[in-house]
């Protein structure tokens, strides 16, 4: 396979992952399932992301990069439609991706401030993490005082530090390969424009 037919084929990639998060969107109207469609919205709305962010720091992402966050975006929005509770790994692997690519995001601030990025990768990924659980136990506690689905769900203490946990190993290897897989800078040429991730 050539450069040029492995690029292409990671951008169809890429493509396919967005039309797929706009499927579980249908998807979750037709099962009325408002997790579903509130999630599959904000994924959707989130491949966008690296072209905002490579404007705002002069770089641009490289298509398996961009393959790689709608992917990760799909895995969360097609866990809402049942694998969260039906495949045991399915929460852990969207916490991994999840951290990783948050983790990258400031790691790659951090670079473009000339700071070192490990605390705040660290800081910033199990932060986040635990706000999120904090986030999740109250939407599914308020959701089931009012009676209405809850549009995330919370499974309990161990589940949450498992989370973390996931959070934590997604920020350790962003530490470790980081450096390695930041986006290329506009000026080193690679300006493709790619809208399509």
């Amino acid at each position: 396979m050539t450069g040029d037919t492995r690029q292409s084929w990671i951008r169809t990639v890429a493509r396919g992952a967005r039309y797929a998060i706009a499927a579980v969107f249908v998807t979750g109207i037709r099962r009325r399932n408002p997790g579903a469609v509130v999630n599959a919205a904000v994924s959707y709305l989130a491949t966008f992301l690296p072209s905002l962010v490579g404007r705002y720091y002069g770089v641009e992402f490289r298509p398996w990069q961009r393959a790689y966050l709608n992917t990760g975006l799909l895995a969360h929005a097609v866990g809402m439609l049942g694998p969260y509770d039906d495949v045991w790994w399915w929460d852990h692997v969207t916490h991994v991706y999840s951290a990783t690519l948050l983790g990258g995001l400031i790691h790659l601030s951090a670079r473009h401030r000339n700071r070192d990025p490990t605390p705040r990768v660290l800081a910033g990924v199990l932060g986040a993490g635990a706000l999120w659980e904090l986030v999740e136990y109250a939407i599914h506690g308020a959701s089931r005082r009012v009676g209405l689905e809850p549009l995330l769900v919370s499974y309990g203490r161990t589940d949450t530090l498992l989370d973390l946990l996931f959070d934590l190993v997604g920020a350790l290897l962003v530490l470790a390969v980081g450096d390695r897989l930041v986006p290329a800078s506009r000026r080193d040429g690679d300006q493709g424009s790619e809208d399509a991730g």
